[in-house]
């Protein structure tokens, strides 16, 4: 995840970055995505670590042209909490984009409206935010796997099933 992936997702739109303005945001955005307050809270705890471990070790401070208003934190809560308790689904963080894979056909309405497109190249589907050109993964014409090793891949649900052997 790239730096102002990681301060939308933050939810940070100040012009000046500080380290104390990133450990605040952190904290707010901790507490708003808490999964004891949210659905997908696992999920965003996770997306919101990888932004502050993305910030980590930056030169603080340094200028940055916000978007005032857009907190893709937000956006991303959203869709993610109207499918992740969809079955059959696999859901996967890269960079600041959310794929989807496994029962898709069965679900697409309701991806759809959560605001999930269709990518034939990769045949998956896929979220990101409104500022992010599509053509970031187009471009290089990237398989699944190398985006996975360049933006890094976080696996937040399966719908693998695990049974515990009966106690006899």
């Amino acid at each position: 995840m790239n730096k102002y992936d990681a301060l939308k997702i933050l939810g940070i739109q100040e012009s000046t970055i500080t380290d104390e303005l990133v450990k605040n945001a952190y904290r707010k955005a901790s507490l708003k995505y808490h999964p004891d307050r949210n659905p997908a809270g696992n999920e965003m705890m996770r997306l919101i670590n990888e932004a502050k471990e993305a910030l980590k070790g930056e030169s603080f401070p340094f200028e940055y042209k916000s978007e005032v208003g857009y907190d893709y934190g937000d956006e991303i809560n959203t869709a993610l909490n109207k499918i992740i308790n969809l079955q059959g689904l696999v859901i996967e963080v890269c960079g600041a984009w959310v794929w989807v894979s496994g029962n898709t056909k069965e679900h697409w309405q309701t991806l759809k409206e959560a605001g999930f497109k269709f990518s034939p190249p990769k045949k998956m589907v896929y979220f990101r935010p409104h500022y992010a050109s599509s053509r970031r993964f187009k471009k290089d014409g990237l398989s699944m796997d190398e985006i996975r090793g360049k933006y890094g891949a976080d696996n937040i649900k399966s719908s693998k099933t695990f049974y515990l052997p009966a106690h006899t």
